[in-house]
């Protein structure tokens, strides 16, 4: 039996799939599958190194010699590729270049509106603070980058059960309406918070995102590994370009008090690259052969020249 919440979900999933619609979608006739890459063989263990105590006294230079040096502050600076990547443990199935670190000091403003030099769409990272400091998305936990003529950026990271994301369009349900003393089983998880009051526009966050409805000024966009979407990414964040808000609009939400959301309605602008779906729920994945570097499909099950050879 469907209960109440299911049905007023699913109808909800089908008004909000029409609207996306009526705004004419620029999805390409061929959309990439995200390559599935099988993780190699771990390397074999190799001998930890001596400990200070075993291999004596650390040598100094000598230009320091009288000088008081503290050693243990220096820091380290590391390579933003994660080691587990740089060893050949992991492999990401993100296709696109991975970006900068933890720890990594930022070049660029993320207080402006379009694309930030030298970040392709498509660029991936593993945490937030990667993203942040690549200034694609500087908040580390929040979805909005407040900006005066609208939002700068939006992250897509799990969402609300009605949200429809489309790839080159999707919904968004806005911020606020829950307690911030959490509940009593979980008193400081405010994210998951039931709704416990009406969202309006007054709310900063809402505000924002209105505003980009009225300038139509871009909107970076990145999604994240926890969207229940064909078009998040299997791991990490994911920057997949500029979008624009087309609506913003209130309406009742999925909640048991009938409490009022923020709605917006986004589209992707066009002239970007695809984005490539993630095989869920059963879908095909591509599978890639490393030996070739290129995904095999049925039907194009054909040795090449330098297979043969």
């Amino acid at each position: 039996m469907v209960s109440e919440y299911e049905r007023q979900r699913d109808a909800n999933i089908a008004r909000n799939k029409a609207l996306l619609k009526s705004l004419g979608l620029d999805t390409p006739l061929f959309e990439p599958k995200e390559k599935i890459i099988p993780k190699p063989k771990a390397p074999k263990k190799r001998k930890e190194p001596p400990t200070p105590e075993e291999s004596g006294p650390t040598r100094r230079s000598a230009r320091n010699r009288g000088k008081k040096v503290d050693y243990k502050s220096e820091q380290k600076i590391s390579s933003p590729m994660p080691i587990s990547f740089q060893a050949g443990i992991r492999v990401s199935g993100n296709e696109g270049p991975l970006g900068s670190g933890d720890g990594v000091k930022r070049k660029y403003n993320p207080k402006v509106y379009g694309h930030i030099p030298h970040i392709e769409v498509g660029t991936w990272w593993e945490t937030r603070e990667g993203c942040s400091n690549d200034a694609i998305h500087a908040p580390w936990v929040g979805g909005i980058a407040v900006g005066p003529q609208g939002a700068y950026s939006v992250a897509l990271s799990g969402g609300y059960d009605d949200d429809v994301d489309l790839g080159y369009a999707f919904t968004y349900t806005g911020s606020g309406g829950r307690d911030l003393k959490g509940t009593k089983a979980a008193p400081k998880n405010l994210r998951t918070a039931p709704q416990s009051s009406d969202q309006d526009f007054d709310n900063n966050f809402n505000r924002t995102l209105q505003r980009s409805s009225e300038t139509k000024k871009p909107v970076r966009v990145i999604r994240g590994y926890k969207l229940k979407s064909p078009y998040g990414p299997s791991e990490g964040y994911r920057y997949d370009g500029l979008y624009e808000v087309e609506k913003a609009w209130s309406e009742k939400g999925l909640n048991k008090g009938g409490f009022m959301v923020c709605k917006f309605a986004f589209k992707r602008l066009p002239g970007q690259p695809p984005l490539p779906r993630r095989a869920i729920d059963g879908e095909d994945a591509t599978p890639v052969d490393e030996s070739v570097g290129e995904t095999k499909d049925e039907e194009s099950a054909v040795s090449s020249p330098s297979e043969e050879a």
